[in-house]
């Protein structure tokens, strides 16, 4: 069924034709796809079905065959004739010259598209995710309007981001979001220009699936634009070539891609690496004391360390090494004597040396810390342990669904984590019981999280729980992880590099195999057990 029709469009700016004559019908339920260089007049085009007031055509019109309630003007798709709206109302299929209408259903049609745009993130930066979502909802009852948060969350993969401050999360972080919200408005029409150009290969394949499952899967018209010609072949039905405000092919998304790159050659992308960029930088930190006994000690002594996100890092060494002494200074529970901490937060670089609310205070709520004298609480039962890390108003389903994800992410199955609910701390056993505190860790939603000798005194079998349990909440939750241990056997099991750290240095840093060359025979001793 014809949903958006373009007829004859031609558009002029400062004098240069950046659309010219352009004929185009979009199906109703159906996803257009639009491929050209920069400057081919795709986001004109976008704007101007969006209704942007500088993008009103010069000639041509824009018709939006839609279902009408006369009662309230309530707009739907087509296919919704005669239909009752939620006013009694019965709709009515109409043919609307966009451009040139009333000016009562031009707003409401324009209510009804939801468009994202490339690296425009219109975000409450005060607000939590979650709030940011909420506040683009209308017509729900406020558990329906939750459920429908987190659902839309849910489907851009950012549920382990849902407590942050917009302002804390990185660019791609922020664009699912974006994408969140709009999704959440359910819009008759969704328009994406350029919606992952600039993002890095795999926050590009989170968008893609998010729009696929909260969009096209949903039966909802999309018309999409970008330059490269994946986005054609993941997203569109139908495809068209723009060029120069011309349409040079359209047709079958492959076909289209396959003439445009004979034409248009495109650099390679880069080749996607496993872990982000560095997320953790210390340099030149010292922590010098005085001891009655000993003199100056030199706990710390002149480290350099970079951490990158999504890794999981291990720093080792004997006991006396400077190992905890190192993790109290990145948490900020101790003051270096000199030297730089910083951590990335979102876009920006803040550093842990800066007391305050604009410093370490900005990031210590995106820290997480397990000791290794953890304790739950007795007298709570698991959902009690960790929803009273849950500081959101939320329904009291909602906190259960949450512990469950966590459970999950640090390796329970998702049965029986439903079941181990309503034990008390101590029905589990000893390795249960870690990882359930490690799940009060990460479902504050840390963005990096400090394990101080995780292994312990641990049984082999509780040991191989707790390196699952990293390894999976590092793949769900994209968490960074930096492991002090003297346990070289976990490290090697659970690090993608790792760091030996000797009389306060650090005097290697690599492949965590290649730190075992590194060792002392006294450390490959105590260190080693297999």
């Amino acid at each position: 069924m014809s949903f958006i029709e373009i007829k004859n469009v031609s558009k002029t700016f400062d004098g240069v034709n950046v659309l010219k004559n352009l004929n185009i019908t979009v199906n109703e339920g159906t996803v257009l796809g639009i491929l050209g260089r920069s400057g081919s007049g795709k986001s004109v085009l976008i704007n101007m079905l969006r209704g942007m007031k500088e993008y009103k055509p010069d000639k041509g019109q824009i018709i939006y065959n839609i279902a009408i309630c006369p009662t309230c003007l309530r707009v739907e798709p087509p296919s919704m004739e005669d239909k009752i709206c939620k006013c009694s109302g019965k709709f009515e299929v109409k043919s609307v010259d966009f451009w040139n209408t009333d000016r009562k259903v031009f707003a409401a049609i324009k209510r009804r598209i939801s468009i994202m745009l490339q690296r425009t993130f219109a975000l409450y930066e005060d607000d939590t995710v979650i709030d940011n979502v909420i506040k683009s909802i209308t017509g729900h009852d406020d558990e329906e309007t939750i459920y429908l948060a987190i659902e839309m969350l849910e489907m851009a993969q950012m549920s382990h981001r849902i407590t942050h401050i917009a302002r804390d999360l990185s660019g791609g972080e922020k664009q699912r979001v974006v994408l969140a919200r709009q999704m959440a408005k359910e819009p008759m029409i969704f328009l994406a220009d350029e919606p992952t150009g600039t993002l890095d290969p795999k926050t590009a394949e989170l968008i893609h699936q998010a729009i696929i499952d909260g969009v096209k899967n949903k039966g909802r018209t999309m018309v999409v634009t970008s330059h490269w010609p994946e986005v054609m072949r993941h997203l569109s039905d139908y495809a068209i070539w723009l060029d120069k405000g011309e349409i040079i092919e359209e047709g079958d998304p492959e076909t289209v891609v396959q003439s445009f790159m004979s034409h248009v050659p495109l650099p390679e992308k880069k080749v996607e690496f496993k872990t982000g960029g560095p997320i953790i930088k210390m340099e030149e930190v010292k922590k010098h004391y005085y001891s009655i006994e000993r003199g100056v000690v030199k706990a710390v002594d002149g480290i350099d360390l970079t951490v990158n996100e999504g890794e999981i890092y291990g720093v080792v060494g004997l006991s006396g090494a400077g190992k905890t002494t190192l993790s109290r200074i990145l948490f900020g529970l101790t003051d270096p004597s000199s030297g730089q901490i910083m951590v990335k937060l979102g876009e920006e670089w803040i550093s842990m040396t800066e007391k305050g609310i604009t410093g370490r205070g900005r990031v210590k709520p995106y820290l997480g810390i397990l000791h290794q004298e953890y304790s739950l609480y007795p007298h709570q039962s698991v959902l009690g342990n960790l929803t009273d890390a849950i500081s959101l108003e939320l329904p009291a389903e909602f906190a259960k669904i949450k512990a469950l994800y966590v459970l999950h992410a640090v390796g329970f199955d998702e049965d029986y984590a439903a079941t181990i609910l309503t034990k008390y701390p101590e029905e589990l056993s000893g390795g249960e019981r870690h990882r359930v505190a490690l799940a009060q860790v990460l479902i504050k939603e840390p963005n990096v999280v400090i394990l101080d000798e995780p292994t312990g005194t641990m049984d082999p079998i509780t040991r191989i729980q707790v390196t699952d349990s990293i390894r999976t909440a590092r793949d769900e939750m994209n968490q960074t992880f930096l492991i002090i241990s003297h346990d070289m056997d976990f490290v090697l099991d659970v690090c993608d590099r790792a760091s030996i750290m000797r009389g306060g240095k650090i005097l290697k840093t690599g492949l965590p195999q290649a730190i075992v060359e590194e060792l002392t025979i006294k450390e490959k001793k105590k260190m080693l057990k297999k």
